[in-house]
């Protein structure tokens, strides 16, 4: 099975593209990874190719290693004091929601979810 780098992910868009180690570019679209699988531009991948609509498309996909945000591109103290403000905020209003027998949309579902993964990002460096 051929490995590679990923090198472009949306997750809002749900696909991206792997540079083998070949050379070869690679569709990656979201429904083939695992299930609790980060992607992000640098994760390292062990895939199997097919040919798709937009040519090499990625089946059977393992990720082997996902870099680790280095402190130097954290953000500082006082930006993050007022990120994790506005999430608790938005939180908040998703918990009255949630109490009153209301989710949210998966649109929305989806932006925090992200939203939170990255603030855990920032966290655990």
């Amino acid at each position: 099975m051929p490995n590679g780098k990923v090198r472009f992910f949306d997750e809002e868009k749900g696909f991206g593209f792997i540079q083998g180690d070949d050379g070869q570019q690679v569709y990656l679209h979201a429904s083939v990874l695992p299930g609790d699988a980060e992607v992000q531009a640098g994760t390292r991948l062990e895939y199997s190719v097919a040919d798709g609509r937009r040519g090499p498309q990625a089946l059977s996909v393992r990720v082997l290693e996902t870099p680790r945000l280095s402190k130097r591109n954290r953000k500082s103290a006082d930006e993050m004091s007022i990120i994790i403000e506005d999430l608790v905020k938005l939180l908040d209003g998703l918990g009255s929601r949630l109490k009153h027998g209301q989710y949210p949309e998966r649109a929305q579902s989806r932006k925090v979810a992200t939203m939170l993964r990255r603030v855990a990002d920032d966290f655990d460096v």
